[in-house]
């Protein structure tokens, strides 16, 4: 009993993690194969067991290969969820997490955001809080730059040659521009281009926040993790992108802290 509730629980998570994309269709393509093994197996079908054997005896390097984005992503969870905040690590993750609040300036990043906005010009900015991504990086042109409004605006313009692509954002700094991110194949609304295709595909790969400002509406989206939630006010985008680098509990209350007193001065 408490092997099948073990394995149950387990087919379980590995569905929740795959929700919504191409690879459960692929999972669910494998368990149907396996099960169709087991059956001709019992049925002492000697022909397709042995075809079907020789398949289920490379599965597991197959599964791999073909799920490669989704076992980094579940280990990415794993890591996230293993490890307690408590003694020395504790401490070493609040000091980090500190010192990235402190020394992050969101106000280039919020102030270019509603320019473009305004203006219907398209963006792409990728957050990444624990990784260079120096795989997307390298696919576009280095910058190593300080964050700034001009220069966020000036990379976006249409008729700028680092207009096309995402930037990657990292300790405060761009570090490259034009990056070509991962397309997704899930199937989207309509009204969701190729740029939200592509900060949709980035999300599922990697542990990271999008932004995109739609160059049809103006509007401005949070991609993460497989989500996109659009039409957000901007403090909200400022509260979505300082709780996901900093991560703790304390500090998204001090955001939500801030982002009603801003609504509430708003009002007044």
């Amino acid at each position: 009993m408490l092997d099948i509730t073990l394995v149950s629980v387990l087919l379980y998570q590995v569905y929740k993690l795959l929700k919504g994309s191409v690879a459960v269709r692929v999972l669910i393509g494998f368990l149907v194969l396996y099960l169709a093994f087991l059956i001709v197996r019992a049925a002492e079908m000697e022909l397709l067991t042995g075809i079907l054997g020789q398949f289920m005896g490379v599965g597991v390097l197959a599964a791999i290969i073909i799920f490669s984005q989704e076992i980094r992503k579940f280990l990415i969870v794993l890591g996230k969820t293993t490890f307690r905040k408590d003694g020395v690590l504790q401490s070493l993750m609040i000091w980090k997490r500190k010192e990235a609040k402190e020394h992050f300036n969101l106000t280039p990043i919020i102030e270019a955001s509603k320019n473009l906005s305004s203006t219907n010009t398209g963006a792409l900015m990728v957050f990444s809080r624990n990784s260079e991504l120096k795989f997307y990086a390298d696919s576009g042109d280095r910058l190593d730059a300080t964050l700034s409004k001009r220069l966020l605006i000036a990379i976006f313009n249409k008729y700028s040659p680092l207009h096309d692509g995402a930037i990657i954002i990292y300790q405060g700094k761009i570090l490259a521009a034009r990056c070509i991110l991962p397309v997704s194949e899930r199937e989207l609304p309509a009204h969701y281009g190729m740029r939200h295709r592509a900060a949709m595909g980035m999300s599922e790969a990697t542990d990271t926040l999008i932004l995109s400002v739609s160059e049809e509406t103006g509007q401005i989206s949070i991609i993460r993790n497989g989500r996109i939630d659009s039409n957000l006010s901007i403090p909200e985008i400022r509260k979505r992108i300082i709780s996901y680098l900093s991560d703790t509990e304390n500090v998204k209350r001090e955001v939500e802290e801030e982002v009603n007193a801003e609504a509430t001065s708003g009002v007044n």
